[in-house]
């Protein structure tokens, strides 16, 4: 396997950067090309040497031969897409913040209401767990105060905090 060199400085710039680096897989993507570029070997030989396979070192000198060292800097994985629109995300937000309807049947809406009214209304599955990070996503916590009762009196609360009871004064 031969290498042309994509800069005539490239040689000692990749010996630097092997000296450098700390994460192991980069320092490995750049020894792949250095062992090509500077000893000739052969992928399968690399790959012993970086104890790595030899996808790894074909994958990475063709990365090399393609755009340079920068080429060999790993780039931001995409993910999977959510499954909800962000239209939809907007429609659960509004949904949300208009708090639960009589006919969820709940006073405080949990995870497992947000699952069956996504379910519902966008025809979307989502797990338990998978919710959590969808308001997370959208802005949300999980976690919200208690209920009140609804007979609970403010300004006997008030009362109660600011007022001290008589057999709890100092003598």
């Amino acid at each position: 396997m031969t290498l042309t060199l994509a800069s005539p400085g490239d040689l000692h710039h990749l010996e630097e950067l092997v000296a450098r680096e700390s994460h192991a897989k980069q320092r490995d993507r750049y020894r792949a090309v250095l062992l090509v570029a500077s000893e000739q070997l052969e992928g399968d030989e690399i790959a012993k040497r970086l104890g790595r396979s030899p996808r790894f070192v074909d994958e990475w000198v063709s990365r090399y031969r393609r755009g340079g060292i920068n080429a060999l800097q790993p780039r931001k994985q995409p993910g999977r897409r959510p499954k909800l629109t962000v239209e939809q995300e907007q429609k659960l937000k509004q949904r949300l913040d208009a708090g639960a309807r009589k006919e969820d049947g709940v006073c405080t809406l949990r995870g497992r209401d947000i699952v069956k009214i996504i379910e519902e209304e966008f025809g979307v599955i989502h797990t338990l767990g998978g919710i959590y990070d969808v308001l997370r996503r959208i802005g949300y916590s999980s976690l919200v105060p208690r209920p009140r009762h609804r007979k609970n009196d403010p300004l006997a609360m008030e009362q109660f905090t600011t007022t001290r009871a008589p057999f709890l004064l100092a003598r």
